[in-house]
């Protein structure tokens, strides 16, 4: 005979087909309903989990690869920025540096004018602080510094809002402000033709605009907005870095700025609904699992003539136990492990079918006006394959303890006196 035995029962109860009792066939669709809520549960958590691990991941590589984990200012222009750069780029920490001259800005073309980031670059030199000549044609950036006339890269949302296109020009525009001397500064204004525009997929696209290095220190008036972009190691420990370098630096005024300012908000944000979706999404799961208890116990009212024939025949409490958790354990594995599964292709398809939803009504789900970036990211970890998979199976085997129990509690007599 098969052994263990109570595996063999359980088994047996749990690939049981319906004998047309109305009991049966109920007991049946109920174990049914809890593997398929928990099939559900397991699927959903694990794609869930890929797109929250999706937006971690463009934030890491693609708006914080365009962009500088940290910089280094000082409001005293006579400071030969590449002698610094060439400074700060020998520190241990840091894997690249670049010259920035960072200018707020108006772009107008026609009546219509949006606000913007201007940063005046060294075009050899940023390309070792960020990736956006991924996203560009490999002659623009050469363009803003060999053209003889004032050129500029835009971002896609910026160039869509103001309705320009390649090759054509729009004006940027410096307001007035303070010099720091008491005085003001006069307003700058300057044509500039758009020599690519790039779409990186990020918010950046609404907000970033590239003159050459000259360019923009002209826009700034001289005034404050020079600087070293850094390029570290430790993304995370950036802060505690630009600190040791600022503290380094001689004493001229120099102060700095990193990545947690501007998108710390984002990355905490990301965080906290990862880890609150994947509750939810566990609850879900748990609910489920625990359907296992409802069916259990609906065997145990239909097996107790069986059970009490088993505890006669010589069967030992702990059998009878086992049975039952035997039978749990199928349906907690079948469907811990069917989600699993469907979670995989559904994590590894998710991007594509959004896609494809977007393409095929014309319309566009998240746009990185208000995204981080304007399509669904995921990316599967098969670590939390295994602990959404593992945290199925293990809620099912506690939810099959209770009907266990109680089965294993049946008294013989009473329940053959009961069938009579």
């Amino acid at each position: 005979m098969f052994r263990p035995l109570p595996a063999f029962i359980g088994l047996r109860y749990a690939g049981a087909q319906r004998r047309g009792e109305d009991s049966a066939g109920l007991v049946s669709f109920i174990s049914g309903l809890s593997m398929v809520g928990l099939i559900l549960g397991v699927a959903l958590m694990i794609v869930v989990m890929s797109v929250m691990n999706g937006f971690d991941r463009e934030l890491r590589e693609r708006i914080l690869g365009i962009m500088p984990h940290a910089t280094i200012y000082n409001a005293n222009t006579e400071i030969d920025w590449p002698a610094l750069r060439r400074q700060l780029s020998s520190h241990q920490e840091v894997v690249a540096a670049a010259e920035v001259w960072q200018v707020n800005a108006l772009a107008r073309k026609g009546r219509e004018v949006t606000p913007l980031l201007v940063q005046g670059i060294n075009p050899e030199t940023i390309v070792e602080v960020s990736n956006i000549g991924r996203f560009l044609e490999p002659e623009s950036l050469a363009a803003l510094k060999s053209s003889e006339e004032p050129t500029v890269i835009l971002g896609q949302g910026i160039a869509e809002k103001l309705a320009v296109e390649q090759g054509e020009y729009v004006s940027l525009i410096v307001p007035s402000s303070d010099d720091g001397d008491g005085g003001r500064r006069a307003a700058r204004i300057s044509g500039f033709k758009v020599v690519d525009i790039f779409h990186s997929g990020t918010a950046l696209d609404h907000s970033l605009a590239l003159l050459d290095w000259s360019r923009a220190q002209y826009l700034a008036g001289g005034g404050a907005g020079a600087g070293v972009q850094l390029r570290l190691h430790d993304m995370l420990g950036s802060y505690y870095v630009l600190r040791q370098l600022v503290n380094e630096l001689p004493a001229q005024n120099f102060y700095g700025t990193d990545w947690s300012s501007t998108h710390g908000n984002l990355y905490q944000a990301i965080q906290m609904s990862r880890n609150l979706v994947g509750l939810l999404v566990l609850l879900i799961i748990a609910i489920a699992a625990f359907n296992v208890v409802s069916t259990l116990v609906m065997v145990v009212i239909d097996k107790h003539s069986d059970i009490a024939i088993l505890r006669t025949m010589g069967a030992s409490t702990r059998e009878i136990l086992l049975t039952f958790v035997s039978q749990g354990a199928l349906v907690g594995l079948v469907g811990a492990v069917v989600g699993g599964i469907l979670g995989v292709l559904g994590s590894l398809v998710v991007t594509d079918l959004v896609a494809g939803l977007e393409s095929l009504f014309g319309v566009q789900f998240l746009k990185s006006d208000v995204y981080p970036v304007d399509y669904l990211p995921s990316e599967l970890q098969w670590g939390d394959v295994a602990l959404v998979v593992g945290a199925g199976f293990v809620l099912s085997l506690v939810a099959t303890l209770y009907p266990a129990l109680q089965a294993s509690r049946v008294q013989p007599a009473a329940a053959l006196r009961n069938e009579q």
